[in-house]
């Protein structure tokens, strides 16, 4: 037993099969309704993710300086409040050495003079930090939550149904940040967008490409799995309001990065057609991924993919990656390391460097100075 035991430690493996979203951790949602099972026994939840101004707006362009503005000024007045409070902890640290025994306590612990919480981490804790629980929505009480849909208008918020824990080849029905931060780039970006048609890899709940759908042409929305592209097309349907003032049309398609080839069967759901083939083929400008890097063997089948298809346009088109850079302890190297995005990197770099008489990439980061128009906590690993 003893020996067995010792030849287990060698080796050790730690297995979870449960993912568990972080939306409800820091979800503008004040609450999120579950509406029902899905066919694999999930839990589904609603919510209602809160644009910070309407799409009328957006599109007519009205109050986005006036917005902008007001989020220089909250800064600016934060900024001063920082370095107020800065300049008040440093008076309160200039003390003599005979003074030091006043910062420790009776039993000589040390005592820490905390600087005090400026108006603008209140305001930043009462957007991001909502208290949201999962509510059941129970049959017969559909009605119980009628004052909180009539504060939200079709024209302010994104429905999303999505779940709260899936194993990890079902992530892609749950919402994450890096979803938001490229919604925030189109917003901020829209007319760069306006009229292009546009193909969306690992679309997952399909809230990127409904935010994509409110400024361009039109928008494929793909990933795989029946189940998952069900619920991403209930997601667009809630959010047909949303998209008709800029008249954005989102079709949402299977596209397996393990396949050579487009799904053509007929029979098969959420198929290609020839014709839409060819469309896109033809007219897409911009291809996009929001955290699809988790995988090794995912990101180069992905990479694989995003060649082969740039490989086959008639034009050329600019991709847009957003992730979120997620450290982990690994046994391995016993030290915190981020193995998948680094694997993302070196194949981004392979992918720049690639000798091709046709095709040529080029990478370039971009800057996370733009403003936020979902309301979201973004954080710097983003």
């Amino acid at each position: 037993m003893v020996d067995l035991a010792e030849k287990e430690m060698d080796n050790p493996t730690f297995r979870s099969d449960t993912v568990l979203s972080d939306v409800h951790l820091h979800c503008p949602s004040k609450r999120h309704l579950m509406v029902r099972l899905n066919a694999v026994g999930q839990p589904v939840f609603l919510s209602y993710f809160k644009l910070l101004w309407s799409t009328e707006d957006l599109a007519s362009g009205k109050h986005v300086r006036e917005v902008a503005t007001g989020r220089e000024d909250q800064c600016r007045s934060g900024d001063e409040l920082c370095d107020k409070d800065r300049s008040n902890v440093k008076k309160e640290g200039e003390f003599s050495s005979e003074g030091v025994e006043a910062l420790l306590d009776d039993d000589g612990d040390l005592e820490v003079v905390r600087r005090p919480r400026s108006a603008s981490d209140l305001q930043a804790e009462d957007l991001l930090r909502d208290i949201a629980c999962p509510v059941i929505l129970m049959k017969g009480q559909e009605d119980a939550f009628e004052d909180d849909e009539q504060e939200c208008t079709c024209s302010d918020v994104v429905k999303i149904e999505h779940t709260m824990a899936t194993p990890l080849e079902d992530v892609g029905k749950q919402v994450w940040r890096a979803a938001f931060l490229l919604a925030d780039y189109i917003l901020f970006k829209r007319d760069t967008f306006r009229c292009c048609s546009v193909l969306e890899l690992g679309g997952g709940t399909g809230i990127t490409s409904i935010i994509m759908g409110t400024v361009a042409k039109r928008v494929y929305c793909t990933d795989v799995g029946e189940d998952l592209l069900a619920m991403c097309e209930q997601n667009v349907a809630l959010n047909k309001p949303l998209m008709e003032p800029g008249g954005g049309e989102i079709k949402v398609k299977e596209l397996d990065w393990l396949k050579d080839e487009f799904c053509t069967d007929p029979e098969a759901p959420y198929s290609w057609s020839e014709e839409e083939i060819a469309d896109l083929l033809d007219h897409c400008s911009v291809i996009m991924a929001a955290d699809v890097f988790y995988d090794d063997d995912l990101t180069d089948a992905l990479f694989r993919t995003l060649y082969r298809i740039t490989h086959n346009l008639r034009n050329s088109c600019t991709v847009y990656l957003a992730l979120e850079k997620r450290l982990n302890f690994t046994l391995r190297h016993m030290d915190i390391t981020c193995e998948a995005y680094s694997h993302f990197r070196n194949t981004l770099n392979d992918l720049e460097n690639l000798q091709d008489g046709k095709m040529k990439y080029t990478v370039e980061p971009i800057k996370l100075d733009f403003f936020q128009f979902l309301v979201y906590e973004r954080i710097e690993q983003l």
